[in-house]
């Protein structure tokens, strides 16, 4: 055979790049800031797969606009496997429905990956709140409307969301004081600055534990192991439950063979001791995946959180 059929080059160009990637270093773009428990957890993923495919991961921070800001320079780079996006279904799923105007298509301008971990939000409050339970809080919110703030990761973002989630069923008003990372908005709640936050185990348990916040509930289907007595939100209020999921994406066009070959790498990083032990310091758990799994999810939840967020009273911006 002298030469390669059209309509078979892209599939032999596929297969010819994907055998000796990666060549280079590879950069995994994270839509939060340094310290957080998305940036933790992508650090663990870059740190396996630097080992497993012997090259330099780079983590590359771009906060900010309810991660637009990180979702679009991975949506916008080239497509090649060499740039790498992880973010929570905030910046994948609930953006798209938040905003009227994206930079990017999360169906069109990207290629899932792998699902990384689950979670709920745990409903932390700082000691000078004079409640000490979800019934409590909410009797204090309705004595002062608009009065007791809640730090939130932007609008549209899964914290922001399960606060208004809250507000809705709760018929009570908080202040919303949005924040770039998670970083900053712990580190003013642990100040007092604000009065409480919905946000993953990593950075509210240790804290809690140490009584530095308290927790009143987590945003959970069912009660976590770490903290068995620790009520869900929905046993006060049914059905109402939102746990925020990570999720490893591509530029659109990535070769399948180099997709295939990353998905299965974090497979086998997932199962470690080491990433175990960060899931549950999370109070979350690893979630593999193929990657038509996660494509399906994203597109499922598109249509369902479409309907959550017009029921919670959140309009498109």
């Amino acid at each position: 055979m002298c030469c390669v059929m059209p309509w078979l080059a892209p599939s032999v160009h596929a297969q010819s790049a994907a055998s000796d990637y990666p060549n280079r270093p590879i950069k995994i773009i994270v839509s939060h800031t340094p310290g957080g428990g998305v940036d933790s957890f992508a650090r663990a993923i870059g740190q396996g797969l630097s080992e497993r495919l012997g090259q330099p991961v780079v983590i590359e921070n771009k906060p900010g606009a309810s991660q637009t800001i990180g979702v679009a320079a991975a949506a916008k780079a080239p497509a090649d496997g060499y740039t790498l996006f992880v973010g929570t279904q905030s910046g994948l799923v609930f953006n798209a429905i938040a905003f009227k105007k994206l930079p990017y298509d999360p169906v069109k301008d990207l290629t899932p990956v792998s699902m990384l971990f689950s979670s709920p939000f745990f409903l932390a409050v700082h000691p000078t709140v004079e409640a000490k339970s979800i019934t409590e809080l909410i009797a204090l919110a309705k004595a002062k409307p608009g009065y007791y703030s809640v730090a939130t990761i932007g609008e549209g973002t899964g914290s922001h969301l399960a606060s208004v989630m809250f507000e809705s069923r709760a018929k009570v008003e908080f202040l919303k004081v949005p924040y770039k990372g998670s970083a900053q908005a712990i580190t003013d709640l642990l100040g007092g600055t604000v009065h409480m936050m919905f946000e993953g185990g990593a950075s509210v348990l240790p804290n809690v534990s140490q009584g530095k916040l308290r927790a009143f509930a987590s945003t959970g289907s069912k009660r976590t192991e770490l903290m068995p007595n620790l009520p869900t939100l929905g046993e006060t209020f049914p059905g109402l439950a939102l746990e925020v999921w990570w999720g490893m994406v591509a530029p659109a066009g990535v070769p399948k063979p180099i997709i295939d070959r990353l998905n299965q790498e974090i497979k086998q990083i997932q199962r470690t001791p080491k990433l175990q032990e960060l899931a549950a310091l999370f109070g979350g758990e690893i979630m593999e995946s193929t990657p038509e799994q996660l494509g399906t999810r994203i597109h499922t939840e598109l249509r369902e959180f479409a309907k959550v967020m017009k029921e919670a009273g959140i309009e498109p911006k």
